[in-house]
């Protein structure tokens, strides 16, 4: 959900109220906070909100997504960068935690940090100090407050050697849980209304308001997406709408349909840049030494994302890794290099999967 500036969290469940006033409690401290929660519960709005609330409301928020940039870009939106430090770098750039001095800086999915871009962020929050990179010493320090956010298990990332314990226990001073939507289905006709009055202005032709049958499908419905699923329905009801009150007819085909005996639930899983690599060796006929293996050895991408490309591939071989090979679209004799250096950086997946 996006924030104009008197973003609220939207219900009045008791999870809700529990989350409002610990919000309340902690946001005029300058503690760390780590909030966690599916995809599309709004943390972003609970991270805004303890901003909002905050001493440091009339300064900078900036917020950056983790899981959107590649290492070395992340490392130069965070940290900056001086001119002439890598190709196209053609002056010097301050970074995100540079311009967010005295503010807050919001880091959305943290937990998608290559084991290196932690290692940098631990160092600055011990430190406060800024190195760009190409810079050959550590420039100025900052006064920054950190709200981060996950929808992983970090401490189960922490037991799989894919976080670092001591940087959890840095951004870990508060934690912040948002309940799932199927948590609180009661607040979800404050959210309907809260969306339509958005979305349905007058003179837009737009449904409304929602028929109490339409009503109770969405109030019963699972919500795997959340708050966000939510909103895009809300959305979409309005426009198939023929008249002022969304009818059960006009609810999305995926909300009814849940409904129906023996349909099980749909659950939502959040795409991967694993997702993305073997899309493009399988469906672009990408080489796995082009696509994935630059990524691995330049720190851009982890052993984890390595590992479920991988096993992506052994999933459709049936356990064979010549048929992988092949389907990771290698030249014959290129069998057992793969092979020796899946071994040497322990990217082979479990061989009990395929048993």
């Amino acid at each position: 959900m996006r924030f104009d500036g008197t973003a609220q969290l939207i219900g009045t469940s008791p999870h809700i109220a529990d989350l409002q006033l610990e919000i309340d409690r902690v946001a005029r401290t300058d503690a760390k906070v780590l909030i966690t929660g599916e995809s599309g519960t709004g943390k972003e709005v609970v991270a805004r909100q303890v901003y909002a609330l905050s001493n440091r409301s009339s300064r900078p928020f900036v917020a950056v997504n983790c899981a959107g940039l590649p290492e070395t870009l992340l490392e130069s939106e965070l940290f900056g960068h001086v001119r002439g430090s890598f190709t196209g770098a053609y002056r010097d750039k301050p970074g995100k935690l540079e311009l967010a001095d005295e503010g807050t800086i919001f880091l959305d999915e943290i937990g998608e940090m290559t084991l290196r871009m932690q290692g940098l962020l631990l160092r600055f929050l011990e430190t406060g100090e800024i190195q760009k990179v190409g810079a050959d010493r550590n420039g100025t320090r900052v006064d920054v407050r950190t709200v981060a956010a996950t929808n992983r298990n970090l401490r189960d990332m922490i037991t799989q050697g894919l976080f670092r314990e001591d940087l959890f226990y840095r951004l870990n001073v508060i934690h912040l849980v948002v309940p799932a939507l199927r948590e609180r289905r009661d607040d979800i006709p404050m959210l309907v209304d809260h969306f339509l009055t958005r979305m349905a202005w007058p003179g837009s032709g737009g449904a409304r308001r929602v028929s109490p049958d339409a009503m109770a499908l969405l109030q019963e419905y699972h919500w795997p997406g959340n708050v966000r699923e939510l909103q895009n329905a809300i959305e979409r009801m309005i426009v198939r709408a023929r008249h002022d009150v969304i009818a059960v007819d006009d609810v999305p085909h995926e909300v009814r349909a849940a409904q129906k005996p023996g349909t099980p639930p749909v659950r939502e899983r959040r795409r991967t840049i694993a997702d993305d690599l073997y899309e493009r060796i399988t469906n672009e006929q990408q080489s796995f030494w082009t696509t994935v293996y630059p990524l691995f050895m330049q720190r851009e991408i982890n052993r984890a994302a390595v590992r479920e490309v991988v096993r992506r591939g052994l999933q459709d071989a049936r356990g064979n890794y010549k048929i992988v090979a092949r389907k990771f679209n290698m030249e014959s004799d290129d069998y057992k290099r793969f092979l020796n250096f899946l071994r040497k950086h322990h990217c082979q997946p479990s061989f009990k999967e395929f048993r």
